[in-house]
């Protein structure tokens, strides 16, 4: 028994030092049959030894192979990417069938389910492509779309123009609404969490609204964030909305032939004779020789230079071989509204395009065509808004002299604004003008006879094309603010003829002028003693 169990005691020492035995042997033999290193295995064989050649040979052959193993692993490697590569490109063929053109969800009536679908993950798609849950990498610091915020009661916003203020109540509808919507919709959000949840909620109102910003991406949606008072103090609830904009959908597709519709001019003058030679100048070039579908009616108070001006117009008839005018005098007060009402009512052919125009106003030939292409009889009318030119004196004072006026007539902050406080020069047909009831005769002299009608057409079922156009200016002209108005007229006047003068900087130059040539001086003086 005490040998059995000596030997096994024994045995799995014995095991032990076999396995022992055999790793030593198996290290040994590795060492003397391993294949020699790269660098001796590519050496060749020596030319005069007995096997130089099959040595040679069997190298060559050897490095073949491996070549060619390594050509079939880089060609199964091209196969695999190619094969990855196809399938990226029907996962984005399959997602960009999942998000259909616009045309695809106008036009495929056979299928609403579908059409509704696709309408859908359209719209959560532009959400993704918004800028939203991250920022993009912009190019400069004049891409960002900037935030404008608002309460319940105002809108504070950037751009402003002239005639809207940096806060003031939403005057137009569609705002007012947009943003009503806007703070009801996170009302009911807060009022009914999507979490269900026993415990008794707080009811929020209007009054618990703070703020809030918007800004809106032209070809995504408008993004809102409202801020409402939280449970506590310093504590807040945010509700962030977006509103994206559905596809692009074609409306209509059609051919407009203009080449027979005829504008009618019609420009109220009183003396003013310099002017007029000026702006048949414009009218020869722009109307006569580039454009040529068109007529001028000149309806002209009183006698003084009206000859003067006859001989403007006939002169340029003779020139040109133009003979579609028509000259009315009138022996009474000037009236803007009852010249342009007679000159339109005088009218005898067919129905025409009427341009209101001014005396002091540049129009090129495109924007005739514009004139043309944005009214429609029983449509459409159109407002322009014209670029108003600044003081040239005041533009090019540091020049030697002022260039010629198609030279000045350059779109930029510091050579004039978007005249969008003024309604005075328009087109519309004849029919319109006619049927909307026409100018209003009881107001007199320059001013209110053109807001009077613009608001005409606003209440009617017209379509009032209102928008900033680049082929038609404002020449500046002194602006006289007379003795005989009340201080605070006299005050507006003057404010009016600030604004029409220079920009903001130009201005502020002209105040600082003292002390800008105060500088200049002590420079030159400190360069002199140095």
């Amino acid at each position: 028994m005490m040998l059995r169990r000596g030997f096994l005691v024994f045995l799995p020492r014995l095991a032990g030092l076999l396995v022992v035995a055999c790793c030593s042997v198996s290290i040994v033999y590795m060492l003397a049959c391993t294949p020699k290193g790269d660098d001796e295995q590519l050496a060749l064989p020596r030319a005069h030894s007995p096997t130089g050649k099959e040595g040679y040979e069997a190298v060559l052959q050897e490095r073949e192979e491996q070549h060619h193993d390594y050509i079939i692993s880089l060609k199964k490697q091209i196969a695999q990417l190619k094969a990855e590569l196809q399938g990226r490109n029907e996962q984005l063929k399959n997602m960009q069938e999942q998000l259909p053109d616009s045309l695809d969800v106008q036009l495929d009536h056979s299928n609403p389910a579908k059409v509704q679908a696709n309408l859908l993950a359209f719209l959560r798609s532009q959400i993704a492509k918004a800028e939203v849950h991250s920022g993009f990498k912009l190019s400069t610091e004049y891409a960002v779309v900037p935030f404008e915020s608002f309460t319940l009661q105002k809108v504070y916003q950037l751009e402003t123009g002239l005639t809207r203020h940096p806060e003031e109540k939403p005057v137009r509808k569609d705002k007012r609404d947009e943003l009503t919507e806007v703070i009801e919709l996170a009302l009911g959000s807060l009022n009914h969490p999507e979490a269900d949840s026993n415990a008794r909620q707080r009811v929020f109102t209007a009054s618990d609204f703070i703020e809030g910003i918007y800004r809106t991406e032209k070809d995504k949606g408008t993004l809102y964030e409202l801020t409402f008072k939280g449970d506590a103090k310093h504590q807040f609830k945010k509700i962030v909305l977006f509103r994206p904009f559905g596809p692009v959908m074609k409306v209509k597709n059609e051919n407009v032939n203009m080449a027979d519709t005829l504008i009618n001019i019609i420009v109220p003058l009183a003396k003013r004779a310099s002017k007029f030679r000026q702006f048949m100048q414009n009218f020869r070039e722009m109307g006569i020789q580039q454009d040529g579908r068109i007529h001028l009616t000149v309806v002209y108070f009183g006698k003084e230079q009206m000859n003067e001006v006859k001989s403007i117009l006939e002169n340029t008839s003779k020139s040109a071989n133009f003979k579609n005018f028509t000259f009315i005098q009138l022996n009474e007060e000037f009236s803007r509204g009852k010249g342009l009402d007679i000159g339109a009512r005088v009218w005898k052919g067919n129905n025409v395009v009427l341009f209101f125009c001014d005396v002091d106003i540049y129009f090129t030939a495109e924007f005739l065509n514009s004139c043309r292409l944005n009214t429609q009889p029983g449509k459409k009318v159109f407002y322009p808004v014209l670029f108003s030119q600044y003081n040239p004196s005041i533009i090019y004072g540091h020049h030697d002299s002022i260039p010629p006026l198609e030279q000045q007539l350059i779109i930029k902050k510091e050579t004039g604004f978007w005249r969008d406080f003024g309604f005075g020069m328009t087109c519309q047909y004849r029919s319109d003008f006619i049927n909307i009831g026409g100018f209003d005769l009881d107001i007199k002299g320059w001013g209110g006879e053109d807001v009077h009608l613009y608001r005409k057409y606003l209440h009617s079922n017209l379509i009032v094309v209102r928008t900033p156009v680049r082929g038609l200016f404002h020449l500046w002209h002194e602006k006289r603010c007379p003795d005989e108005l009340t201080p605070e007229q006299y005050k507006m006047c003057m404010q009016s003829k600030a604004m029409n003068e220079a920009s903001h900087g130009q201005l502020g130059m002209l105040v600082f002028r003292q002390e800008i040539e105060t500088h200049l001086r002590r420079q030159k003086l400190n360069s002199k003693k140095t």
